[in-house]
């Protein structure tokens, strides 16, 4: 008798289940014999049949059938030994036989299920309505056996994903990208939720997505004012400078890159290129032309922006002249003053400037303060000698207190005279007048005077001496504030009178 193969290997068996393998032994004799016990050794390795007693005939083979269920994990190694029976002679009787067959498996813990772990949210920040925008979501297998996705659906019109189809298998241990697009169909706050099923442990899981739609920006957009600079007529030697204001009315910043002069008698100043302007601010530019030849010159100012109008241009025109003989201005009065003027009130007084020796030409005036502006003059004004020609100063306060100016007369490079000007900002000043009737006790001293800013209180006297009469002016009051009063009778022997009834009293704005 003998097996048919002397050891037999059954492999990783998971904890909690069992394989069952069938062994093949064979009658080699030449007689029959008869299996009587199969002995089974080791842990985890049981008999699994046929039943026994068995008869195998000469060359007879049968299968005995071990069992494996593994009690831990690991190798487990046991035998099978079969005991036989068989006739010896017709006269002596039976003798036994036996066969061993080595055994071992392996016993393997069960592996954990698969479990999906995501972000719990995603915020996909701020775009602009009209365009998109991708992040990318990982999904991660954290168990032991492959998960299978089947679906990853958003919630919410703007939300949409892709780079999966599914259903997905992840392999346990592994990650893999989902990106995840938001395209905003308004401005404002947006959200949805991501529900992610699977097969997994945890077959739902869900992802909170935000985002913001925002409008879209509109372009900075550059406008120059004047389109045009006309510089007139200007003495060789001399130059005159005028403002250019460059504004953005466009929704975003923009970046004025260079600045490009044609012309030889111009230059500008003002800005440093790259310049950048914010949307709704503007810069000023200066523009100064300074003849080198008589004759006209013409020029053109280009600028090159990332603006919506990226070239823009500002043409230029003047004329050289020789110097005419030189004349001599006078302004009159040599100096004005306003006296006292009520602040955010204007009082204007009139002048003249006037040109002796030859004929000036009034290129420009100045005030050293913005409270004294002055009028009645169209510059460039040429006057002829013996002429002159009106003018009107104004001052407007700003603020109380003393205020001067200088206003400065330029007739072109050899001629220009000054005038002195100045005044004084007045607030009004308000007075409250009080009056009451006489106390009906006979022996009556003179009276108090109270004021209180609060209608509870508290009372401060306000006359520094007994008040003989029954009226009172009160003139340290302000603007735009409210008083309480209340008056007292003092006797011949001291003794004050509680209050009288309170008056109110509103004063006005300034």
């Amino acid at each position: 008798m003998s097996f048919h193969s002397s050891s037999v290997g059954f492999g990783n068996v998971q904890l909690g289940s069992s394989v069952i393998v069938p062994i093949a032994v064979t009658n080699t004799g030449t007689v029959s014999l008869t299996i009587w016990q199969a002995a089974v050794s080791g842990t985890g390795f049981a008999f699994a049949g046929p039943q026994l007693p068995m008869v195998l005939a000469p060359q007879q083979k049968a299968n005995l059938s071990v069992i494996f269920a593994p009690h831990s994990a690991g190798n487990d190694t046991g035998s099978m030994m079969v005991y036989a029976e068989i006739p010896w002679s017709p006269h002596s009787g039976r003798r036994w036989i036996e066969a061993t067959v080595v055994l071992s498996g392996n016993g393997v813990s069960a592996p954990t299920p698969g479990y999906l772990t995501v972000p719990s949210t995603l915020n996909l920040g701020t775009v602009t309505v009209g365009t998109s925008q991708s992040q990318t979501l990982a999904l991660a297998n954290s168990g032991g056996s492959t998960v299978t996705i089947s679906a990853a659906t958003p919630s919410g019109s703007g939300f949409r994903v892709s780079g999966l189809t599914f259903p997905y298998s992840l392999a346990a241990g592994k990650s893999v990208n989902l990106a995840v697009t938001f395209s905003p169909a308004a401005a404002g706050a947006d959200s949805a939720t991501l529900a992610i099923s699977s097969n997994a442990s945890d077959s739902y899981v869900a992802v909170a997505l935000a985002g913001s739609g925002a409008n879209p920006v509109t372009p900075g957009t550059l406008t120059i004012t004047p389109a045009s600079i006309s510089f007139g007529s200007v003495n060789l030697g001399a130059s005159q400078t005028q403002s250019l204001t460059l504004a953005n009315s466009g929704g975003s910043s923009l970046t004025i890159s260079a600045a490009t002069l044609s012309g030889s008698g111009y230059s500008v100043s003002g800005l440093a290129f790259p310049y950048s302007l914010a949307a709704g601010k503007t810069a000023n530019l200066s523009v100064t032309f300074a003849p080198t030849a008589t004759g006209s010159d013409n020029a053109a100012l280009g600028l090159s922006s990332n603006a919506s109008d990226p070239s823009l241009a500002v043409s230029f025109s003047g004329t050289g002249a020789s110097p005419a003989t030189t004349g001599t201005l006078t302004v009159t009065p040599a100096s004005i003053s306003f006296g006292s003027v009520n602040v955010n009130s204007s009082q204007t007084q009139n002048g003249s400037i006037s040109a002796s020796g030859g004929s000036v030409t009034v290129s420009s005036v100045t005030s050293s303060n913005a409270q004294f502006t002055l009028g009645g003059l169209m510059l460039p004004v040429t006057i002829a000698a013996g002429q002159s020609v009106p003018f009107n100063l104004t001052f407007t306060p700003a603020a109380p207190g003393a205020s001067s100016a200088t206003i400065s007369f330029l007739g072109g490079s050899t001629s220009s005279t000054k005038e002195a000007a100045s005044g004084t900002g007045a607030t009004i000043q308000h007075t409250v007048s009080l009056s009451w009737n006489p106390s009906t006790s006979t022996s009556i001293s003179g009276y108090n005077v109270y004021r209180a800013s609060a209608a509870a209180g508290p009372y401060a006297k306000l006359n520094p001496s007994l008040n003989a009469s029954l009226y009172f002016s009160d003139s340290s009051v302000q603007s735009g504030q409210t008083y309480y009063y209340a008056t007292t009778a003092v006797d011949s022997a001291g003794v004050e009178s509680s209050y009288s009834n309170q008056v109110q009293a509103i004063v006005p704005m300034p």
